[in-house]
């Protein structure tokens, strides 16, 4: 996780916080991401409504973390009719 100090800026009738380069990067956001903002007394939190491309949940998986194969019984089901073999 990353931590940066900002300041909240005027922008035309509103309020806008910049976000750097690699802050951006590592929230996974670009110009027009969607955000999910969320307000609370003294607090603000942006979230990142971008769904994670397919290379990136396969870099996030930890087998050890996530139990290793779905499926250890084998095929089962259409599963195993798949290859042709009943």
């Amino acid at each position: 996780m990353s931590t940066s100090v900002s300041q909240i800026s005027a922008w035309g009738n509103g309020l806008a916080l910049r976000l750097t380069k690699p802050m951006a990067k590592i929230a996974g956001v670009t110009e027009g991401s969607p955000v999910r903002v969320s307000v609370r007394p003294g607090r603000i939190v942006i979230e990142s409504e971008t769904e994670p491309t397919l290379a990136q949940m396969l870099e996030a998986f930890d087998p050890k973390k996530h139990g290793g194969e779905a499926m250890a019984c084998g095929p089962a089901g259409v599963e195993a009719f798949a290859d042709g073999n009943p």
